[in-house]
Protein backbone atom coordinates (compact mmCIF):
# COMPACT_ATOMS: atom_id res chain seq x y z
CA UNK A 1 0.00 0.00 0.00
CA UNK A 2 1.10 3.37 -0.47
CA UNK A 3 -0.22 5.46 1.96
CA UNK A 4 0.45 9.19 1.63
CA UNK A 5 -1.71 11.30 4.06
CA UNK A 6 -3.31 14.13 3.73
CA UNK A 7 -3.59 16.99 6.17
CA UNK A 8 -7.40 17.27 7.56
CA UNK A 9 -9.41 19.45 5.47
CA UNK A 10 -10.25 22.37 6.26
CA UNK A 11 -14.02 22.78 7.20
CA UNK A 12 -16.51 25.80 7.04
CA UNK A 13 -17.33 28.49 5.13
CA UNK A 14 -13.33 28.87 4.48
CA UNK A 15 -12.62 25.99 3.53
CA UNK A 16 -12.76 26.85 -0.08
CA UNK A 17 -10.72 30.19 0.18
CA UNK A 18 -8.28 27.73 2.48
CA UNK A 19 -7.89 25.17 -0.47
CA UNK A 20 -8.07 26.99 -3.93
CA UNK A 21 -7.63 25.25 -7.20
CA UNK A 22 -4.52 23.92 -7.33
CA UNK A 23 -1.04 25.13 -9.22
CA UNK A 24 -0.11 22.78 -12.16
CA UNK A 25 -1.41 20.64 -15.54
CA UNK A 26 -3.61 17.83 -16.53
CA UNK A 27 -2.33 14.86 -18.64
CA UNK A 28 -2.02 15.16 -22.61
CA UNK A 29 -1.74 12.03 -24.76
CA UNK A 30 2.08 12.62 -24.95
CA UNK A 31 2.47 13.05 -21.22
CA UNK A 32 0.02 9.33 -20.67
CA UNK A 33 2.96 7.94 -23.02
CA UNK A 34 6.26 9.30 -21.61
CA UNK A 35 4.63 8.41 -18.31
CA UNK A 36 3.72 4.83 -19.28
CA UNK A 37 7.39 4.52 -20.76
CA UNK A 38 9.27 6.19 -18.16
CA UNK A 39 7.53 3.29 -15.84
CA UNK A 40 7.34 0.43 -17.84
CA UNK A 41 3.65 0.42 -17.49
CA UNK A 42 1.51 -1.12 -20.53
CA UNK A 43 -2.06 -1.00 -20.74
CA UNK A 44 -3.90 -4.38 -19.82
CA UNK A 45 -6.78 -5.88 -20.57
CA UNK A 46 -7.00 -8.11 -17.33
CA UNK A 47 -7.40 -4.60 -15.20
CA UNK A 48 -9.84 -2.95 -17.64
CA UNK A 49 -7.18 -0.37 -18.80
CA UNK A 50 -7.58 2.54 -21.16
CA UNK A 51 -6.09 5.88 -20.16
CA UNK A 52 -7.55 8.95 -21.41
CA UNK A 53 -5.54 10.78 -22.60
CA UNK A 54 -7.81 14.46 -22.94
CA UNK A 55 -7.71 17.34 -20.74
CA UNK A 56 -11.09 18.41 -21.71
CA UNK A 57 -12.49 15.09 -21.16
CA UNK A 58 -11.45 14.53 -17.54
CA UNK A 59 -12.64 18.08 -16.32
CA UNK A 60 -15.79 17.67 -17.75
CA UNK A 61 -16.34 14.03 -15.50
CA UNK A 62 -14.99 16.40 -12.32
CA UNK A 63 -17.58 19.44 -13.39
CA UNK A 64 -20.56 16.87 -13.56
CA UNK A 65 -19.76 15.57 -10.57
CA UNK A 66 -19.51 19.05 -9.02
CA UNK A 67 -16.72 18.34 -7.35
CA UNK A 68 -15.20 21.35 -5.05
CA UNK A 69 -12.36 21.91 -2.57
CA UNK A 70 -15.15 20.74 0.23
CA UNK A 71 -15.11 17.78 -1.37
CA UNK A 72 -14.17 14.30 -0.62
CA UNK A 73 -13.40 12.33 -3.54
CA UNK A 74 -12.76 8.69 -4.39
CA UNK A 75 -11.46 7.46 -7.45
CA UNK A 76 -11.10 3.61 -8.27
CA UNK A 77 -8.77 2.66 -10.89
CA UNK A 78 -7.20 5.77 -11.40
CA UNK A 79 -4.55 4.74 -13.91
CA UNK A 80 -1.93 7.15 -14.90
CA UNK A 81 -3.54 9.81 -13.04
CA UNK A 82 -5.15 11.85 -15.66
CA UNK A 83 -8.49 12.36 -13.44
CA UNK A 84 -6.78 12.45 -10.32
CA UNK A 85 -4.81 15.79 -11.71
CA UNK A 86 -8.29 17.04 -12.56
CA UNK A 87 -10.10 16.34 -9.18
CA UNK A 88 -7.13 17.64 -7.51
CA UNK A 89 -7.13 20.39 -9.36
CA UNK A 90 -10.30 21.73 -7.70
CA UNK A 91 -8.52 21.52 -4.35
CA UNK A 92 -10.56 18.54 -2.97
CA UNK A 93 -9.26 15.58 -0.85
CA UNK A 94 -9.38 12.45 -2.25
CA UNK A 95 -8.65 8.45 -1.87
CA UNK A 96 -7.28 6.53 -5.33
CA UNK A 97 -7.88 3.12 -5.33
CA UNK A 98 -5.78 1.20 -7.87
CA UNK A 99 -5.74 -2.30 -7.95
CA UNK A 100 -2.22 -3.01 -10.36
CA UNK A 101 0.90 -2.49 -7.89
CA UNK A 102 3.30 -0.66 -10.58
CA UNK A 103 0.15 1.98 -11.79
CA UNK A 104 -0.58 2.26 -7.85
CA UNK A 105 3.28 3.10 -6.92
CA UNK A 106 3.64 5.45 -9.93
CA UNK A 107 0.58 7.88 -8.99
CA UNK A 108 2.01 10.00 -6.42
CA UNK A 109 5.82 10.78 -8.57
CA UNK A 110 3.45 12.03 -11.22
CA UNK A 111 1.09 14.20 -9.12
CA UNK A 112 4.48 15.16 -7.57
CA UNK A 113 5.73 16.58 -10.79
CA UNK A 114 2.58 17.58 -12.66
CA UNK A 115 0.77 19.01 -9.48
CA UNK A 116 3.33 18.85 -6.40
CA UNK A 117 0.84 21.45 -4.14
CA UNK A 118 -1.73 19.25 -4.25
CA UNK A 119 0.52 15.95 -3.21
CA UNK A 120 -0.89 16.11 0.77
CA UNK A 121 -4.59 15.92 -0.44
CA UNK A 122 -4.05 12.57 -1.88
CA UNK A 123 -3.90 8.83 -0.28
CA UNK A 124 -3.23 5.83 -3.03
CA UNK A 125 -4.64 2.59 -1.71
CA UNK A 126 -3.23 -0.36 -4.19
CA UNK A 127 -6.01 -2.85 -3.35
CA UNK A 128 -9.08 -4.33 -5.56
CA UNK A 129 -11.93 -1.93 -4.65
CA UNK A 130 -14.63 -5.10 -4.26
CA UNK A 131 -12.32 -5.94 -1.34
CA UNK A 132 -12.50 -2.48 0.11
CA UNK A 133 -14.02 -2.45 3.81
CA UNK A 134 -14.53 0.51 6.07
CA UNK A 135 -10.92 -0.45 7.52
CA UNK A 136 -9.31 0.27 4.36
CA UNK A 137 -10.97 3.73 4.09
CA UNK A 138 -11.33 4.51 7.57
CA UNK A 139 -11.59 8.71 6.30
CA UNK A 140 -14.79 7.52 4.61
CA UNK A 141 -16.29 5.47 7.40
CA UNK A 142 -17.79 8.48 9.57
CA UNK A 143 -20.86 10.96 8.95
CA UNK A 144 -19.61 12.84 6.51
CA UNK A 145 -20.83 11.95 2.75
CA UNK A 146 -18.26 11.78 -0.22
CA UNK A 147 -18.48 11.14 -3.78
CA UNK A 148 -17.38 8.31 -6.27
CA UNK A 149 -15.17 10.25 -9.49
CA UNK A 150 -14.09 7.41 -11.75
CA UNK A 151 -12.98 6.05 -14.95
CA UNK A 152 -13.84 2.70 -13.91
CA UNK A 153 -12.74 -0.50 -15.75
CA UNK A 154 -15.53 -1.50 -17.98
CA UNK A 155 -15.20 -5.33 -17.16
CA UNK A 156 -16.32 -5.26 -13.74
CA UNK A 157 -17.57 -1.39 -13.38
CA UNK A 158 -21.39 -2.70 -12.09
CA UNK A 159 -19.96 -4.91 -9.21
CA UNK A 160 -17.73 -2.01 -8.10
CA UNK A 161 -20.31 0.35 -8.06
CA UNK A 162 -23.04 -1.80 -6.28
CA UNK A 163 -20.26 -3.32 -3.88
CA UNK A 164 -19.18 0.23 -2.98
CA UNK A 165 -23.16 1.46 -1.87
CA UNK A 166 -23.24 -1.51 -0.26
CA UNK A 167 -20.63 -0.82 1.81
CA UNK A 168 -20.26 2.56 2.55
CA UNK A 169 -23.66 4.63 3.83
CA UNK A 170 -22.27 7.78 2.59
CA UNK A 171 -21.02 7.30 -0.65
CA UNK A 172 -24.00 9.79 -1.70
CA UNK A 173 -22.91 10.41 -5.31
CA UNK A 174 -21.28 9.28 -7.64
CA UNK A 175 -20.17 9.92 -11.79
CA UNK A 176 -18.46 6.91 -13.55
CA UNK A 177 -17.42 6.82 -17.04
CA UNK A 178 -18.21 3.44 -18.32
CA UNK A 179 -19.19 1.28 -21.07
CA UNK A 180 -22.05 2.76 -23.13
CA UNK A 181 -24.05 -0.55 -22.96
CA UNK A 182 -23.63 -0.39 -19.24
CA UNK A 183 -24.72 3.03 -18.52
CA UNK A 184 -27.75 2.51 -20.12
CA UNK A 185 -28.53 -0.36 -18.21
CA UNK A 186 -27.80 0.78 -14.89
CA UNK A 187 -29.66 3.85 -15.80
CA UNK A 188 -32.87 2.12 -17.65
CA UNK A 189 -36.62 2.12 -16.18
CA UNK A 190 -38.89 -0.83 -16.13
CA UNK A 191 -40.37 -1.68 -19.27
CA UNK A 192 -37.34 -1.25 -21.43
CA UNK A 193 -35.44 -4.10 -23.18
CA UNK A 194 -32.18 -3.34 -21.21
CA UNK A 195 -33.78 -2.60 -18.01
CA UNK A 196 -32.53 -5.52 -15.46
CA UNK A 197 -31.07 -6.35 -12.23
CA UNK A 198 -28.39 -3.76 -12.54
CA UNK A 199 -30.95 -1.24 -12.46
CA UNK A 200 -33.21 -2.29 -10.24
CA UNK A 201 -30.11 -2.99 -7.78
CA UNK A 202 -28.66 0.68 -8.27
CA UNK A 203 -32.32 1.78 -7.91
CA UNK A 204 -32.20 -0.13 -4.10
CA UNK A 205 -30.29 2.95 -3.15
CA UNK A 206 -30.89 5.87 -5.43
CA UNK A 207 -31.73 7.64 -8.67
CA UNK A 208 -29.33 7.30 -11.85
CA UNK A 209 -29.05 8.70 -14.57
CA UNK A 210 -26.98 9.18 -17.88
CA UNK A 211 -25.17 12.40 -18.42
CA UNK A 212 -22.98 12.73 -21.29
CA UNK A 213 -21.30 10.21 -24.00
CA UNK A 214 -17.76 9.90 -24.27
CA UNK A 215 -16.03 9.45 -27.89
CA UNK A 216 -13.32 6.45 -28.28
CA UNK A 217 -10.52 8.90 -29.23
CA UNK A 218 -10.31 9.98 -25.36
CA UNK A 219 -8.26 7.07 -24.78
CA UNK A 220 -5.10 4.95 -25.08
CA UNK A 221 -5.33 2.53 -26.22
CA UNK A 222 -8.84 3.49 -27.66
CA UNK A 223 -11.61 0.63 -26.65
CA UNK A 224 -13.49 -1.12 -29.11
CA UNK A 225 -16.94 0.43 -27.31
CA UNK A 226 -18.29 3.35 -26.68
CA UNK A 227 -18.38 5.32 -23.43
CA UNK A 228 -20.87 7.16 -21.42
CA UNK A 229 -20.64 8.99 -17.88
CA UNK A 230 -23.47 7.97 -15.47
CA UNK A 231 -24.65 9.84 -12.63
CA UNK A 232 -26.34 8.78 -9.34
CA UNK A 233 -27.58 10.49 -5.94
CA UNK A 234 -28.06 8.04 -3.06
CA UNK A 235 -32.05 8.82 -2.30
CA UNK A 236 -34.16 7.41 0.18
CA UNK A 237 -37.90 5.31 -1.33
CA UNK A 238 -41.25 6.88 -1.05
CA UNK A 239 -42.06 4.83 1.55
CA UNK A 240 -38.97 5.94 4.05
CA UNK A 241 -35.81 4.49 4.62
CA UNK A 242 -34.65 0.86 3.11
CA UNK A 243 -34.59 -2.05 5.23
CA UNK A 244 -30.76 -3.33 5.09
CA UNK A 245 -32.02 -6.83 5.96
CA UNK A 246 -34.04 -7.21 2.92
CA UNK A 247 -31.80 -6.33 1.11
CA UNK A 248 -30.29 -9.95 0.16
CA UNK A 249 -33.98 -11.36 -0.34
CA UNK A 250 -35.12 -8.54 -2.85
CA UNK A 251 -32.16 -9.04 -4.78
CA UNK A 252 -32.46 -12.67 -4.62
CA UNK A 253 -35.67 -12.05 -6.45
CA UNK A 254 -34.81 -9.46 -8.75
CA UNK A 255 -32.02 -11.87 -10.42
CA UNK A 256 -34.06 -14.92 -10.13
CA UNK A 257 -36.91 -13.07 -12.45
CA UNK A 258 -33.87 -11.45 -14.42
CA UNK A 259 -32.40 -15.00 -15.16
CA UNK A 260 -35.59 -16.41 -16.95
CA UNK A 261 -37.16 -12.59 -18.39
CA UNK A 262 -39.40 -13.98 -21.14
CA UNK A 263 -41.73 -15.95 -18.19
CA UNK A 264 -43.73 -14.37 -16.14
CA UNK A 265 -43.51 -13.98 -12.66
CA UNK A 266 -45.45 -16.77 -11.70
CA UNK A 267 -42.94 -19.19 -13.44
CA UNK A 268 -39.69 -17.57 -12.48
CA UNK A 269 -40.35 -17.31 -9.14
CA UNK A 270 -42.34 -20.61 -8.26
CA UNK A 271 -39.49 -22.34 -6.01
CA UNK A 272 -39.09 -18.97 -4.48
CA UNK A 273 -42.35 -17.66 -3.99
CA UNK A 274 -45.66 -19.10 -2.89
CA UNK A 275 -49.26 -17.90 -4.39
CA UNK A 276 -50.41 -16.15 -1.81
CA UNK A 277 -47.56 -13.83 -1.44
CA UNK A 278 -48.73 -11.99 -4.27
CA UNK A 279 -51.58 -11.28 -3.47
CA UNK A 280 -50.89 -10.14 -0.14
CA UNK A 281 -47.76 -8.09 -2.09
CA UNK A 282 -50.25 -6.92 -5.00
CA UNK A 283 -48.53 -7.97 -7.32
CA UNK A 284 -50.03 -9.39 -10.55
CA UNK A 285 -47.74 -12.88 -10.96
CA UNK A 286 -48.46 -13.02 -14.77
CA UNK A 287 -46.07 -9.39 -15.01
CA UNK A 288 -42.58 -10.39 -16.08
CA UNK A 289 -39.82 -9.34 -13.68
CA UNK A 290 -39.20 -6.00 -16.25
CA UNK A 291 -42.07 -4.59 -15.82
CA UNK A 292 -41.52 -4.11 -11.74
CA UNK A 293 -40.09 -1.04 -9.86
CA UNK A 294 -37.33 -1.63 -7.38
CA UNK A 295 -40.32 -0.54 -4.89
CA UNK A 296 -42.23 -3.78 -5.77
CA UNK A 297 -39.74 -6.06 -5.90
CA UNK A 298 -39.11 -4.93 -2.15
CA UNK A 299 -43.08 -5.29 -1.49
CA UNK A 300 -42.68 -8.62 -2.46
CA UNK A 301 -39.69 -9.57 -0.38
CA UNK A 302 -41.35 -8.12 2.64
CA UNK A 303 -45.02 -10.45 2.05
CA UNK A 304 -42.13 -13.34 1.41
CA UNK A 305 -39.69 -12.76 4.36
CA UNK A 306 -43.28 -12.37 6.55
CA UNK A 307 -44.94 -15.76 5.01
CA UNK A 308 -41.70 -17.74 5.78
CA UNK A 309 -41.73 -16.00 9.44
CA UNK A 310 -45.25 -17.26 9.70
CA UNK A 311 -44.46 -20.41 8.84
CA UNK A 312 -41.82 -20.87 10.90
CA UNK A 313 -43.93 -19.85 13.97
CA UNK A 314 -46.50 -22.31 12.42
CA UNK A 315 -43.70 -25.42 12.60
CA UNK A 316 -41.84 -24.26 15.82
Amino acid sequence: MTDMNPSPAPSGASAAAEKPAAAGRLLGAADIRHIAAEAGISPTKKFGQNFVIDPGTVRRIVREAAVTADTRVLEVGPGLGSLTLAILETGATMTAVEIDPPVAQRLPHTIDTYMPDARNRLTVINKDALALTSADLPEFSGDEPFTLVANLPYNVATPIILTLLERFDMLTSFVVMVQKEVADRLTATPGSKIYGAPSVKLAWYGSAERVGNIGRHVFWPAPNVDSALAGFTRVQSHAGPRDPQLRQLTFQLVDAAFSQRRKTLHAALKRMVPDEVFHTAGIDPTRRGETLTIDEFAALATALRQSQHEQGQASS
